[in-house]
């Protein structure tokens, strides 16, 4: 992240013409001499000091606005090796049991951090799937978003495995990318029947998505490890099982070590836009100003 800019620096030039009105284009009014005018000359004097400074104020931040400082967020995507891939996490009220969604989290964080020049999604699913995060280059967002999902997000009663898995694949609708990847995980089968398996597994090889599966706890108890099997086989993906830690680090490691395919260079630049509070600040002091005239 670079410091504050101007996206608009020619707008300084203002500055330099209103001194120079400030200065030249006096307003030139009949005199009116009477007795005690020293007195009267002493109080408009601090009256014209005061609009003086309310000027130079309204005018100091109204220009800072039309300037429109800002800051960006550059990403540079280099001629390199990378993936496109859909991360699928199960946030049912049955991953809440032995701490199971935060151990998960914080190995899909590191896995997120170690995929520098990929683009990342992040489908979450419980009564219902949702995508959080389309693809994207963004790490930081993507990282301060599933730092802040919890179980619940999408309900604690159902498992909408099969629509998640669906939505995922449409993240890639209009992806050119050689190597399109999904990774889902789940402790559970799914009981909403929104989307039907084979439609999912069909809109997955519609776009060529290798599809790794990741079982959490006992096999045809927690999970069904037939339904796993056959999502990774029909998509040119592997079924994995994790019972702990360990295990589960290990399958993320070994999907790290998929193969890559390349990305063109590209620029991304995010920018956030601060003008509104200078545009504040200059439209308190103008108001200010009007109401002194005004009296």
């Amino acid at each position: 992240m670079q410091g504050l800019s101007f996206e608009y620096k020619s707008a300084f030039l203002l500055f330099l013409l209103f001194f120079l009105c400030l200065k030249f284009c006096k307003p030139k009014l009949k005199a009116l001499y009477f007795p005690n005018a020293a007195k009267l000359y002493k109080s408009a004097k601090e009256k014209s000091y005061l609009f003086t400074l309310l000027k130079i104020l309204t005018a100091f931040f109204l220009i800072i606005a039309l300037a429109s400082p800002i800051k960006k967020d550059e990403y540079q995507i280099s001629n390199q090796k990378g993936h496109e891939i859909a991360l699928i996490l199960d946030a049912s009220g049955s991953m809440r049991e032995y701490n199971k969604f935060d151990i998960v989290k914080q190995i899909v964080l590191d896995f997120i951090k170690k995929r520098k020049n990929d683009k990342i999604g992040l489908t979450i699913f419980a009564d219902f799937a949702y995508v959080a995060v389309p693809l994207t280059y963004d790490k930081k967002s993507l990282i301060n978003l599933l730092q802040r999902v919890e179980v619940g997000i999408a309900g604690v009663q159902r498992t909408a495995l099969y629509e998640a898995l669906f939505l995922s694949t449409r993240l890639f609708k209009h992806s050119k990318a050689k190597n399109k990847v999904a990774i889902l995980l789940t402790d559970g089968v799914d009981n909403t029947n929104s989307i039907p398996l084979d439609v999912a597994i069909k809109s997955a090889k519609k776009y060529h998505i290798k599809v790794y599966t990741i079982g959490i706890g006992v096999p045809g108890g927690d999970f069904n490890p037939k339904v796993l099997q056959k999502i990774a086989k029909e998509t040119g993906g592997k079924y994995y099982n994790a019972t702990n830690t360990k295990e589960l680090q290990e399958i993320y490691k070994e999907i790290d070590k998929l193969e890559k395919s390349k990305f063109k260079e590209q620029k991304y630049v995010k920018k956030e836009y601060y003008f509104i509070y200078p545009l504040s600040l200059g439209l308190f002091f103008l108001l200010l100003l009007l109401i002194g005239y005004r009296r």
